[in-house]
């Protein structure tokens, strides 16, 4: 297999953006290399499979997403409450819409683990690695909540996610934040 990191990097990104245009069916190849705007051939010679290619999809979608170290930093200077949860749940969401594209390919990959159970193992791991991540972030962190307070609101912000990308009319974007405030008030007890 080839070894160049940056061609590599965005041969997965216009596979990303493949995934969320064409959905799994339209993720070949040949889509890869005319999205990225290399010669035919490319993206054959990068990775063994469709399978290979798929699993570097989800790890890219993560770091896209993901904030960096300095800015987790920034934001955890703030008094560790149930208004620093709630901030934190409008982060992740605001993270989210700003890579519509990255988590509609997500929820493509999803779609697609149905199908495929090599996929599905796979992407079950990393994201009940991520899961276990963010459980451990919250605990070290020194946030209010328990861990069931921690899976509910992962559980509701995944479906809040799933609502605003694929049909943004459902839940009108000026009711976003206090829909989030209201989860966090009511999954997470005062004081």
């Amino acid at each position: 297999m080839v070894r160049n990191p940056e061609r590599r990097t965005a041969l997965v990104d216009a596979a990303i953006e493949v995934l969320a245009r064409d959905g799994a069916r339209g993720l070949t190849f040949r889509a890869v290399d005319a999205e990225a705007g290399v010669p035919k051939g490319t993206a054959s010679n990068y990775f063994a499979s469709r399978g290979e290619l798929l699993a570097q999809v989800s790890g890219q979608i993560h770091q896209r997403i993901a904030p960096g170290p300095d800015e987790v930093a920034e934001v955890m200077t703030a008094p560790r409450g149930r208004e620093l949860v709630t901030e934190l749940m409008g982060w992740i969401n605001r993270r989210v819409s700003a890579d519509r594209t990255g988590y509609l390919a997500m929820l493509e990959l999803r779609l697609e683990a149905t199908r495929r159970p090599e996929l599905r193992e796979e992407l079950t791991a990393t994201m009940r690695g991520t899961l276990e991540d963010d459980l451990r972030f919250h605990r070290e962190g020194g946030l209010p909540g328990d861990r069931t307070a921690v899976l509910l609101m992962y559980l509701a912000m995944t479906g809040l996610m799933l609502e605003q990308l694929t049909l943004p009319g459902v839940v009108p974007a000026e009711e976003t934040d206090g829909l989030i405030a209201a989860l966090v008030d009511r999954v997470i007890p005062a004081g």
